[in-house]
């Protein structure tokens, strides 16, 4: 069995030392998002946006609507004509790793990926791949365990041990080449088509606003009922502020 991964803060300049660790250009980095109704507040963030990651705890509604939603699910069977890339996820802790790779192998992000790096090799090698093929690649990945590594400390808090029950989860929203906005969660049973979008939408656009709200509107309900729910976060991966 795979080891745990050292959890990762929800932090902008950990996720994005991340990103580039693996081959992400720096000209893209992520920028904590305080809201997705204030229009003064969505001004600060650099546009297009490329990618989002929801960062919340991980509630007894989630993991129920979760199984409901993929209990039907056929198996998912990857194909290299595929519109995204997605990864099952099986090593403990490392949601944050998972939400990185899928934002960043993704859509337009990728354009912006380093043609000899981490992420490169990763695209060309995983897109042939079945499901359980791409697990194992990852699992094996010193490149990626050691990447993870270098960052995982760098919060703005005391990162935990690698081996501790951590209920935060990382899930991605990003708009593919085809325009279509998906969830990227390594533990559904696959990507998710949620809607197809403009040419010019962006993560952040109205469009697909409308579906990360209703994710995190579920979430809240489930906060509501529990104290211990209150840590919602979300990043935008975007252009990077001169």
């Amino acid at each position: 069995m795979v080891s745990p991964f050292v959890p990762l803060e929800s932090n902008p300049d950990v996720l994005t030392r991340l990103a580039v660790s693996l081959g992400l250009s720096d000209n893209l980095s992520f920028h904590d998002v305080y809201s997705l109704d204030d229009p003064d507040l969505l001004s600060f963030i650099p546009r297009p946006a490329l990618a989002l990651m929801f960062v919340f705890p991980v509630s007894d509604a989630y993991e129920k609507y979760r199984r409901v939603q993929d209990k039907d699910q056929a198996s998912y069977e990857t194909s290299p004509e595929d519109d995204v890339i997605w990864l099952k996820q099986t090593i403990r802790n490392a949601c944050g790793t998972y939400a990185v790779l899928h934002s960043t192998l993704n859509g337009p992000a990728y354009d912006y990926v380093q043609s000899d790096s981490i992420l490169a090799q990763f695209k060309a090698d995983l897109a042939p791949l079945t499901t359980e093929e791409r697990v194992n690649y990852i699992e094996n990945s010193k490149a990626l365990e050691v990447a993870h590594s270098a960052v995982a400390s760098d919060g703005d808090t005391v990162a935990p041990d690698a081996n501790e029950e951590v209920n935060l989860h990382f899930v991605s929203f990003v708009k593919s080449k085809s325009n279509v906005l998906y969830e990227l969660d390594g533990r559904r049973a696959g990507p998710i088509a949620l809607t197809k979008l403009a040419p010019e939408d962006d993560v952040l656009s109205p469009a697909a606003v409308l579906f990360v709200k209703r994710f995190m509107d579920r979430e809240a309900q489930a906060a509501s009922a529990s104290p211990s729910y209150l840590s919602f976060s979300l990043v935008a991966l975007a252009p990077g502020i001169d």
